[in-house]
């Protein structure tokens, strides 16, 4: 879709309440598109009359809502959905000069934004409390007074302000009498004197831990910061750091938040080996790490977890095996059993390059699997018979029958291009939307059918007049 970048004024609803941080408002009744089941795009710029915004799509006939998008800053673009499905939270901010870095809350009852908060700078990761209350982000350029840059800002969603911002003061050489509380500690070294860029979030099942990921030097980033939420605010924050880790970028918690499996990154981002490894939270104790060829992003289904991310060349990068394309260079697919802490695939599972940050799990067992920065393959235009177009979409049946054509075990590379920067499976349907297409002809919003992994023309034509460069996803009401 056609690219057209113009100058847009944010406009914030008349009903908000100005505040020194940003602005908040009661949910109120009334208006909303009268569409059962919606699903939420963002959309960076404006194009043609239509603006800036999040916009409203039918996700049960795959057409877009007849209103206005909703306003949510100047380029918003990632979205989370709160756990009770009752706000859907957006960022806004590109990293230029420009940038208005602003967190709205959207009320998806009437599908008018009730909240905003300014953030001290560019965000790639916020998560929000089991009961919905809380929203946590990461802010890894924040300037803070004395110290390195980097902190986590706690909004309260029930009041659309920040109540709490949480970093690591250095090490005071001359601590007044009696010294204050510790706010980040080690389990054997006390007192740290680093405020680290947190970078990445995880929350537990049961809200009472996040765990931040940071990025920088190894001591930084090969130690996970465990933050208890019920201590944030008072007195005496708890932030407890514990070291033995491998650049780790994500985690998952077991049912009842004693262990989390995080997956380090390793080479990828700068360390040694990624890996899978457990954290005991009981003790806040790293155990062994087992080896993984790649992983920057991760999803689990029951007790199987799925990583993708790509081999560094060491001393070549990894090889297309069995791909008939002009591509290089390849990204690596890992099946592991949680249960047994043990790779399971016996031979590669070969995906686009590039750095893998989406990934999600449709309907008939098909696992969508988007990345960034991947290795293009655009032919010419007009393009000549049969050439191949190459983006960064990998699509792998994980099933053990057939899918269609789509063999067991067998991974297919869509001829779109550009980086994917949404996906999401539609829920009671064989279908999942897949937004891709950024640094290239901009977002799309593409309707992928699981039955046949390729796009649905019929469905894809409905959404003609959707008309933009889309960034994000999300299904609302499924």
């Amino acid at each position: 879709m056609k690219k057209v970048l113009i100058l847009l004024l944010f406009l914030l609803p008349a009903s908000l309440i100005l505040l020194s941080c940003g602005g908040y408002s009661a949910p109120s009744s009334g208006g909303g598109s009268g569409i059962k089941y919606r699903a939420f795009i963002t959309n960076n710029v404006s194009a043609g009359t239509g603006l800036a915004g999040v916009y409203v799509v039918d996700a049960a006939n795959d057409v877009r809502g007849g209103v206005s998008p909703i306003s949510a800053g100047n380029t918003p673009g990632m979205m989370v959905l709160t756990p009770n499905r009752t706000l859907t939270l957006v960022f806004s901010g590109n990293g230029t000069q420009f940038s208005d870095n602003q967190f709205s809350i959207i009320n998806n009852a009437t599908e008018a934004a009730i909240g905003h908060v300014t953030l001290p700078g560019v965000t790639e990761s916020f998560v929000v409390s089991p009961d919905g209350s809380a929203a946590y982000i990461a802010v890894p350029t924040a300037p803070v007074i004395g110290q390195s840059p980097g902190v986590i800002d706690v909004i309260s969603l029930g009041t659309g302000t920040k109540t709490a911002e949480i970093s690591c003061p250095p090490i005071n050489p001359n601590p007044p009498d009696p010294p204050p509380p510790p706010v980040c500690v080690t389990k054997d070294q006390g007192d740290q004197g680093f405020n680290p860029p947190y970078h990445f979030l995880a929350i537990g099942n049961t809200g009472n831990r996040v765990l931040a990921f940071s990025q920088g030097s190894d001591s930084v980033a090969n130690a996970i910061a465990v933050i208890t939420p019920s201590s944030v605010g008072t007195a005496n924050p708890v932030v407890t750091f514990v070291p033995g880790f491998d650049h780790p970028v994500w985690a998952f918690f077991n049912s009842d938040d004693s262990t989390a499996y995080v997956v380090n990154c390793g080479a990828e981002c700068g360390g040694t080996q990624a890996s899978v490894q457990t954290l005991d939270l009981r003790t806040n104790t790293a155990g062994t790490p087992v080896h993984v060829p790649a992983a920057t992003v991760a999803v689990v289904n029951n007790s199987t977890m799925y990583l993708a991310g790509t081999p560094l060349p060491n001393p070549n990068p990894q090889p297309c095996t069995g791909e008939m394309t002009q591509a290089t260079s390849c990204g690596l697919l890992t099946v592991f059993d949680l249960s047994k802490m043990e790779v399971t695939n016996t031979t590669p599972i070969i995906i686009t390059d590039g750095y893998h940050n989406r990934m999600a799990l449709g309907a008939n067992g098909q696992l969508f699997i988007g990345a960034r920065t991947c290795t293009e393959i655009v032919p010419p235009v007009p393009p000549p018979t049969g050439a191949e177009v190459r983006g960064c979409l990998s699509i792998y049946n994980t099933q053990s029958v057939p899918v269609g054509s789509i063999q067991p075990g067998a991974v297919t590379i869509p001829p779109t291009t550009g980086d994917v920067t949404g996906i999401q499976p539609v829920a009671t349907r064989d279908v999942v939307y897949v937004v891709q297409g950024q640094n290239v002809q901009g977002g799309t919003l593409y309707v992928y059918d699981t039955k046949t992994d390729a796009v649905d023309a019929v469905e894809e034509q409905k959404l003609s007049n959707l008309i933009g460069d889309f960034v994000d996803v999300k299904t609302i009401d499924f």
